[in-house]
């Protein structure tokens, strides 16, 4: 078995990674093979924290758009995060895995309120960190807060899983023609407003030599294939 090339990395899944097939909610068998390759992963010493998003269950920036307060449709928003996070979890327990579920919004009842060298810790220990509700403030997307908790976090990179096999120049569905890149810069990105994340969370890794690396979540095996020094998917550094 190789060596993994990273120690400890964390995890950006989308909210609408979690529906499968379905068009809205939560698709129990997705979620269980997620939560699968998590395991494998987990398995090769691999410290593993994930950000969740919520956009299967509610979408704060469509609820604005339609005439909501802002600051109101992005705190249901982080409310939706928190119900992923704790149906992951359960995936996840379900394998014997020790999961914590940290919240930036406090519901103690449910989730562990989010501090720094208590996740840390829990990394240390072998435990999985599922960190919910954001940032824990408005106006600022789950990418950001993926960007945001890898720094604090110390992770050696960030993957975030999508529905396609990397960055491409346009719209690899509609566009037949698009093309994929290999290796991107944070400013190529910037400059091009190329969809891998928001500006802020670029900026963010950028200015910390954060590299992301963006992949088709659906492959199996990909994670553990990009832990272990493959190329997969497009690298942005």
């Amino acid at each position: 078995m190789s060596k993994p090339k990273f120690k400890r990395i964390l995890l950006k899944l989308s909210g609408e990674a979690l529906m499968g097939s379905l068009n809205y909610g939560l698709d129990a068998k997705i979620i269980d093979d997620i939560s699968q390759e998590i395991k494998h992963v987990h398995g090769l010493g691999v410290e593993v924290a994930i950000v969740i998003g919520g956009g299967n269950i509610f979408r704060g920036i469509a609820a604005s758009a339609n005439g909501m307060d802002r600051a109101t449709a992005d705190y249901m928003g982080m409310l939706a995060t928190v119900i992923n996070a704790l149906a992951l979890q359960d995936a996840l327990e379900k394998k014997d895995i020790f999961t914590r579920v940290m919240s930036a919004i406090e519901m103690k009842e449910l989730a562990e309120p989010y501090i720094r060298r208590r996740a840390v810790r829990h990394l240390e220990k072998k435990r999985i960190i599922i960190f919910a509700a954001g940032t824990g403030n408005p106006y600022f997307t789950t990418d950001t807060a993926a960007s945001l908790r890898a720094m604090e976090i110390h992770a050696d990179v960030i993957l975030k899983g999508t529905k396609v096999d990397g960055v491409y120049d346009k719209d690899p569905v509609k566009h037949k023609n698009a093309k994929k890149y290999e290796e991107l810069t944070y400013i190529d990105v910037l400059k091009n407003e190329l969809k891998v994340m928001d500006a802020t969370a670029i900026t963010l890794c950028m200015d910390n030599k954060l590299p992301i690396i963006v992949f088709n979540l659906k492959t199996k095996g990909n994670i553990e294939r990009i832990v272990k020094g493959e190329k997969v998917g497009t690298i942005v550094k």
